[in-house]
């Protein structure tokens, strides 16, 4: 049905209490009966440049364009000023300037092919769809995925997607999919793949809430594929896949932080040798309210070295407990307190060999650390698109925000930063594309923690710069700034998360000494 245009003349006529029409972006809203509800006020409706007129400069000061979406049922017609044609002067780029990874928006890229554009398209469509309505309400309440939900991801292979490079037919069969997202099939899928995954989770503005969505699986479940036996795999594989059940990484000891070696959780083989007894606790585990399983460090031998840590997969059950950890994001991510008293583990749940689970610990923890950069990068990177936004419709002193030289420095200085790390990231990637898992561990395993440390230091720049840029709106959980003031309470635990930027810094040289012949160093 084409709906009716209205002139401006017409929409002016109607500005008086109980009779309010506006336009906003060339529509026209009679909002008459909603003015008494307008939560900043009736009289604001009824000021200058509001009722009556078009307002949309004056609405996107104060709104984000969401709202309108929110609204949509006042909408009468469209504003006939509008609808006429504009003669293009220039051709636009339908992209906020750095808003987008420089593979998905440049001409010509050396790492991205079309399958890649498809996989991305159809897991933006699904989080769109699917998690974008709710996302910033579900975060700043602290909702936590749901169950239901989590099977909707399993349906699309939206779980399958995040750790496809491990998998197999026969295990991607086990959840019942034969493709993968964008009809993507596992020999076209590589690390890119899995880099576009990390980017669209963490594009819904809401750390605490991706974390809650993906952020468990994604670094609990892949050593169940890498070192559990093709019985355990097999079992465990299908209901995690599918969204049936859920599953994280307990590795942080309360005791031991980012000393791995040091952790005291126990287990004890049983007199009959088909279970260990597993007591303690681990501290921080994100996804851990929701998991069915957790993939834990046990320390299985009287050794307080590395020698005496295994990895194994701990169902839960009435002997395993969780207590929610309230954290400076969101409990959307359902960080958790987790308490094992005397749980039973059968000896087929182990992960490797035992007393050589440090060894799976520190392989895994280098992907854990790259898709921590991946998914990190790509908040920072919605800073410099909310900024830019903001400093082009922002008008202050009667000029664009943009106009100003220090606006303009700093959204170059935080391009310049999340470009920088994007670009590092990308040649990592690409090298992972060429590597065996031992090759990885071997070469890769400094280079990625000096991407992470750099990451987490861009990070810090771009925080701070976009306070300064949204000034007081920063500092609001709703509204214009909304996505930036989750950001300056998220962005801090990346440099934690995974290893602190100090220890990940100084592995990264220690990394590099270790296979540099000293002769080599002689002046």
């Amino acid at each position: 049905m084409q709906q009716k245009e209205y002139s401006l003349d017409e929409v002016a006529q109607h500005s008086s209490p109980g009779d309010c029409w506006i336009a906003v972006d060339g529509t026209v809203y009679d909002l008459s009966k909603f003015a008494k509800f307008h939560p900043g006020g009736e009289s604001l409706l009824y000021g200058d440049g509001v009722a009556g007129n078009d307002a949309t400069d004056t609405f996107h000061a104060l709104h984000r364009s969401e709202v309108l979406k929110k609204y949509s049922r006042f909408a009468i017609g469209t504003l006939v000023e509008r609808t006429k044609a504009v003669t293009k002067k220039r051709e636009y780029s339908p992209v906020v300037p750095y808003g987008e990874a420089l593979g998905y928006w440049r001409k010509h890229s050396p790492y991205y092919r079309e399958s890649h554009s498809r996989f991305r398209s159809a897991i933006r469509s699904f989080i769109e769809e699917h998690v974008m309505p709710t996302a910033a309400k579900d975060d700043e309440k602290g909702i936590r995925p749901s169950a239901e939900l989590n099977k909707k991801m399993g349906e699309a292979g939206m779980l399958a997607a995040i750790c496809a490079s491990i998998l197999t037919p026969e295990l991607l069969s086990s959840a019942g999919l034969t493709v993968l997202p964008g009809n993507v099939s596992l020999e076209d899928f590589d690390e890119f793949h899995e880099l576009i995954v990390s980017e669209e989770w963490k594009r819904i503005g809401c750390y605490g809430l991706s974390d809650g969505l993906v952020g468990g699986f994604s670094i609990g479940f892949p050593p169940v594929l890498k070192f559990g036996t093709p019985h355990l795999v097999s079992k465990l594989a299908g209901p995690i896949l599918s969204g049936d059940k859920r599953i994280c990484l307990a590795i942080t000891d309360p005791y031991a932080g980012s000393d791995v070696a040091s952790t005291t959780c126990k287990g004890t083989l049983s007199a009959c040798g088909k279970y260990y007894i597993v007591t303690g606790v681990k501290k921080w585990i994100t996804g851990g309210m929701m998991a069915d399983y957790f993939t834990t460090a046990v320390r299985t031998n009287s050794s307080k070295s590395i020698s005496g840590i295994s990895l194994m997969v701990i169902e839960r059950d009435d002997t395993v407990t969780t207590s929610p950890i309230p954290t400076s994001y969101s409990s959307a991510a359902g960080t958790a307190y987790v308490v094992f008293n005397e749980t039973r583990v059968p000896v087929e749940n182990m992960l490797g060999e035992e007393g050589k689970g440090f060894k799976c610990i520190m392989a895994n923890f280098n992907k854990e650390r790259w898709g921590m950069v991946s998914a990190g990068n790509r908040m920072s990177r919605l800073m410099v698109e909310e900024c830019f936004k903001w400093a082009m419709s922002r008008k202050v002193f009667g000029r664009p925000l943009m106009s100003q030289p220090v606006i303009r420095y700093k959204l170059a200085e935080m391009a310049a930063e999340v470009e920088s790390v994007h670009s590092f990231l990308e040649d990592v990637t690409y090298q992972m594309t060429k590597m065996s898992y031992e090759e990885q561990t071997r070469y890769l395993a400094g280079v990625i923690g000096l991407l992470k440390f750099r990451q987490t230091r861009a990070a810090t720049v771009v925080a701070d710069n976009a306070c300064q840029i949204f000034g007081g709106r920063a500092l609001t959980r709703t509204g214009m700034g909304q996505y930036v003031e989750k950001f300056q309470r998220s962005y801090k635990m990346q440099s934690i998360l995974g290893g602190s930027e100090e220890i990940l810094a100084d592995m990264a040289v220690r990394q590099a000494v270790k296979y540099f012949d000293p002769r080599l160093a002689k002046m």
